[in-house]
């Protein structure tokens, strides 16, 4: 028997918009390199620096030349790392500040630093994951050892929870000791108002496919007088920051997708917003003894994170997708571990209902019918996997 396709994995990737697909079909016989000096290659760095400029609006970045195209989100943050690491002893500030919550990529370029001698300063959460501020407060104070920071790297939105950061507040008590100041913004940019401006950064990563566009393009936000390194060497591309041919086609989706989130940001907070709100409290309503991951207020308007006691979360993601049902036990870039989640276990909810959560993301092509067939499977298969289960799962807070 057929049953309806519902994908709720969105912070994971999103499809191409329409319009995203248009331009970069439309844009195809522009074949030539944008660096080239010829009439071909002036139309495609034209069309390159046009996005560019997209994507500086879609951040208030008032400068376009701020912004660095390359790969994806974990390109921009190891080249931000790169930097830490070239830069910091000269400077002699070998310390860095990061959260126990961030994206495997920035985890795993602190532990490189650590294994080069820096001092790495991994920064712990509340229980609904927001970063301990007096704990980052003592970390930078003035008077002691704070000078020694060249950099403090705060995730804006978590991609498993969806907890929102107090990115500005970061900011205050970095710049009292001339640290520089990274957000992983990935899972942000598009969903939420995002301006650079406001939150102060001096480094910002973007991704294009969690915002509609293609998969392998990304960019980097730079604050104007913020020193960068290069990670990828060669070329002049990108005033020499990131060398490589140019990847006209990506970098065309990335400004069309960028101009699309900033024309739709208002009502797909509002109307997303809404039907992660049905969804959650219809799991809270139909399945008992559960656990809703993250803040209750400062959290994207798109994901849901819900932990099922006495069930694990692969046997639900599969039982899930046997009803055509897609989502996700965590982070895409960690799915193949069968560790906990790292963000949750920092959160302090514990091993049983760390590996019995699911991540629940919707997007612009989420509908009232197909929230409503989630809360008609997702109770019934709870309880079979508990029925199943050696685990009896304890009373949790909703």
């Amino acid at each position: 028997m057929e049953h309806p396709f519902v994908y709720m994995d969105y912070n994971a990737t999103t499809p191409l918009h329409p319009e995203v697909k248009r331009v970069m079909v439309e844009d195809l016989d522009v074949f030539a390199n944008a660096s080239s000096m010829h009439e071909a290659g002036r139309r495609a760095r034209d069309r390159v620096e046009t996005a560019r400029a997209s994507v500086a609006r879609l951040i208030g970045a008032p400068d376009p030349l701020s912004i660095y195209f390359t790969s994806g989100g974990s390109e921009s943050n190891n080249t931000v790392f790169e930097t830490a690491r070239i830069l910091g002893p000269k400077a002699g500030r070998r310390r860095v500040i990061t959260t126990a919550i961030e994206h495997p990529c920035v985890i795993e370029a602190g532990k490189r630093l650590e294994s080069e001698g820096f001092e790495v300063t991994w920064l712990g959460v509340d229980p609904t994951g927001r970063i301990d501020m007096s704990h980052l407060s003592e970390e930078l104070d003035p008077q002691g050892r704070g000078r020694e920071v060249f950099l403090v790297s705060v995730m804006l939105a978590n991609n498993e929870i969806g907890t929102i950061e107090d990115l500005a507040g970061v900011v205050r008590l970095a710049k009292q000791v001339g640290a520089r100041v990274h957000t992983d913004a990935t899972q942000a940019v598009g969903k939420i108002p995002v301006d650079v401006l406001a939150l102060g950064v001096d480094y910002l990563t973007m991704s294009c496919h969690k915002i509609y566009g293609p998969k392998g393009i990304g960019a980097l936000y730079v604050a104007k007088g913020a020193p960068i390194e290069a990670l990828i060497r060669g070329g002049h591309q990108e005033k020499g920051v990131r060398a490589g041919t140019y990847n006209n086609q990506g970098i065309l989706g990335f400004g069309k997708a960028a101009e699309v989130a900033l024309a739709e940001l208002p009502e797909y907070g509002k109307r997303v917003g809404a039907l992660r709100e049905r969804l959650r409290a219809g799991i809270v309503e139909k399945v008992p003894d559960i656990h809703v991951n993250g803040h209750p207020l400062h959290h994207l308007p798109n994901t849901l994170d819900v932990s099922f006691p006495g069930a694990e979360g692969e046997a639900i993601l599969l039982s899930l997708d046997l009803e055509g049902i897609e989502a996700s036990t965590g982070s895409a870039c960690a799915s193949g571990s069968l560790e906990p989640s790292h963000v949750l276990m920092a959160t302090g909810v514990g091993p049983e209902y760390a590996h019995g959560s699911i991540r629940f993301s919707l997007g612009r092509g989420t509908t009232e019918a197909e929230v409503d067939y989630v809360l008609e499977k997702l109770p019934p298969i709870i309880k079979r996997l508990r029925r199943f289960s050696t685990l009896r799962p304890a009373t949790a807070a909703n």
